[in-house]
C-alpha cells in the first residue's frame, strides 16, 4: 500500500517562505490525484491544495495566490511552495491522495509561523 513521507517544515517569521516535499512510495504516484492537507491545533484536518495527474491545480481561498502545489512524477514527489506565510498557516502539513486514503497518512511536517 502507498505511504508518504513529508519534509521541509520549520519555524519561519510572518511573511517568510517554506517549501515542503512529499515522497511517495509507489511508482503509481504519477497516476494519483494528490493533495496537501493541514491540521492546526484543536482543528480538523483540512485540504489546502490539490493537483491532478496532468498538473491541473486548485487551492482553498485562504492560501490562493500564496501557495503553489507541484509534482515531479519522475521522482514520485509532491511539493508545496508557501510564500507570504501568516501565523494562521501554523499547522502540521500532510500529503495524501485526493480523496485521501485513511491508511496512507504520514507523520506530517510541522510549520510554525511566528508573528
Amino acid at each position: 500500500q502507498v505511504h508518504f513521507v513529508e519534509s521541509g517544515g520549520g519555524l519561519v517569521q510572518a511573511g517568510g517562505s517554506l517549501r515542503l516535499s512529499c515522497a511517495g512510495s509507489e511508482s503509481t504516484f504519477s497516476s494519483m490525484f494528490m493533495g496537501w492537507y493541514r491540521q492546526a491545533p484543536g482543528m480538523q484536518r483540512e485540504l489546502v491544495a490539490m493537483i491532478s495527474r496532468s498538473g491541473t491545480t486548485d487551492y482553498v481561498a485562504p492560501v490562493k495566490g500564496r501557495f503553489t502545489i507541484s509534482r515531479d512524477n519522475a521522482k514520485n514527489t509532491l511539493y508545496l511552495e508557501m510564500n507570504s506565510l501568516k501565523p494562521e498557516d501554523t499547522a502540521v502539513y500532510y500529503c495524501n491522495t485526493r480523496p485521501y486514503s485513511s491508511v496512507a497518512w504520514g507523520q506530517g511536517t510541522q510549520v510554525t509561523v511566528s508573528s
